[in-house]
């Protein structure tokens, strides 16, 4: 389960891919395969959601890893590289950014 908890450190990968809308169903569904099958096998695996926005044309991977390094070594194990090569070839664009500082508010407090 995701954990937003500025306590907590955890690398924060939000990924957002453009897509055009007809490929945008084989990309959410190659990015939830990779997830369940590749990425959460993974050391630091912690969590991932997908986002499809309303026109289908992007696609948004918020993954959290426990740390740095741990995001670090997915990028270098081979079944990950498959798999985001991948979305990559089902995208227009994508743009990975990582994340280590959050705040949070809620209606709740």
């Amino acid at each position: 389960m995701t954990t937003i908890d500025d306590s907590r450190h955890y690398c924060t990968l939000i990924n957002v891919f453009a897509v055009a809308p007809e490929k945008c169903q084989e990309l959410f569904a190659a990015l939830q395969h990779a997830t369940e099958t590749v990425m959460s096998k993974l050391p630091g695996y912690v969590s991932a959601n997908l986002h499809v926005s309303d026109d289908q044309k992007t696609v948004t991977n918020y993954a959290q890893w426990a740390t740095l390094a741990d995001y670090q070594n997915v990028m270098k194990d081979p079944g990950a590289q498959q798999h985001m090569q991948q979305a990559a070839a089902l995208a227009i664009s994508f743009s990975p950014v990582l994340y280590n500082k959050i705040w949070t508010h809620s209606s709740q407090g």
